[in-house]
């Protein structure tokens, strides 16, 4: 385990440092002057000589691969420059907006599991009849409909004509998180239930379950202790995909209730040109995929132990 942990490690280094050299690069290739940027976004006025000062202060005068070597470098170190807008800290900054969209990756993950694998079992194990047929129609539907879309209806029926709800805002108490959280839930629990209802079926139609039943196994101890523990890497591989977008922001549901997070975040800064923003949140991306790409692939040794890693039989 911990060789093919280290093998992992080591291959994911390359991915990672052409990420950041691909973002690297098109970012500086933008036809605009990072110290214009920096005087428009602060509304301070500066001379040509007060420019050229900021920009050898700055390392802009130097070659782009060297650049690029500094810029790695201090961002490994935990320096991921300063905002060309605010002027504060990118990291300062980027932590003071992860707790949001962390809150919103968990509420969303949950009520989309709690919602998704009920239903999708149900679907399965009633196939062909009325609960699969209106489980599969409102899956359907809820697939099909833009994240956007939805939450414009949330927010007109929830806190225009009831008034139940805050309208947008993180800082409106729990109240605030049920709108974003039942937008993203409502697209993620249909895709997901689709796919619990198909690994249920594929699993259903195996050998196995036949001979347990041939045995007199009882139909929920071979639904629930055979068949949900082997759809369980459908499940998981689901999740990853899922968690790895959310805690990147979702960046139009954020905008739309304006929630303080990474994706309004980087939205506000490709708005207003803030490139040291946009690289750090392009690393994040980066590592949080990697990361939760691992984590899944460990998970899966466990689900099931047929599964080498490396080569290796998991022990």
């Amino acid at each position: 385990m911990g060789k093919y942990i280290r093998k992992r490690l080591i291959q994911l280094i390359p991915i990672l440092i052409g990420i950041t050299l691909l973002s690297f690069i098109l970012t500086n290739l933008s036809s605009t002057d990072a110290i214009d940027v920096m005087e428009s976004s602060r509304g301070v006025a500066m001379s040509e000589q007060e420019k050229e000062q900021l920009r050898e202060e700055m390392g802009l005068d130097r070659p782009l691969a060297e650049q690029y070597v500094v810029w790695l470098g201090n961002m490994l170190q935990g320096d991921m420059g300063e905002s060309f807008v605010s002027g504060e800290p990118v990291l300062s900054k980027f932590l003071s907006k992860l707790p949001a969209t962390i809150l919103l990756t968990v509420t969303s993950i949950l009520v989309t599991v709690l919602l998704s694998v009920p239903l999708g079992i149900l679907s399965a194990v009633r196939q062909n009849q009325f609960w699969d047929y209106l489980i599969r129609f409102l899956s359907f539907i809820g697939n099909s409909l833009p994240n956007f879309f939805v939450s414009l209806l949330l927010i007109y029926f929830f806190s225009l004509k009831l008034n139940l709800l805050p309208v947008m805002g993180s800082f409106g108490g729990w109240k605030s998180v049920i709108l974003p959280t039942a937008t993203l839930a409502i697209s993620m629990a249909s895709k997901y239930t689709r796919q619990v209802r198909a690994a249920v079926l594929e699993e259903l139609g195996k050998g196995y379950v036949q001979g347990a039943r041939a045995r007199g196994v009882s139909e929920r101890k071979i639904l629930f202790f055979s068949v949900l523990k082997s759809a369980m890497s459908t499940i998981v591989t689901l999740l990853g995909l899922s968690i790895g977008s959310l805690l990147g922001g979702t960046a139009i549901v954020e905008s739309i209730f304006m929630w303080d997070g990474v994706g309004k975040m980087a939205v506000d800064a490709i708005t207003m040109r803030d490139y040291p923003v946009i690289q750090a949140y392009v690393v994040w991306m980066a590592v949080i995929y990697v990361v939760i790409n691992l984590v899944t692939d460990l998970i899966y040794c466990f689900l099931d132990p047929r599964i080498r890693l490396g080569g290796e039989e998991v022990q």
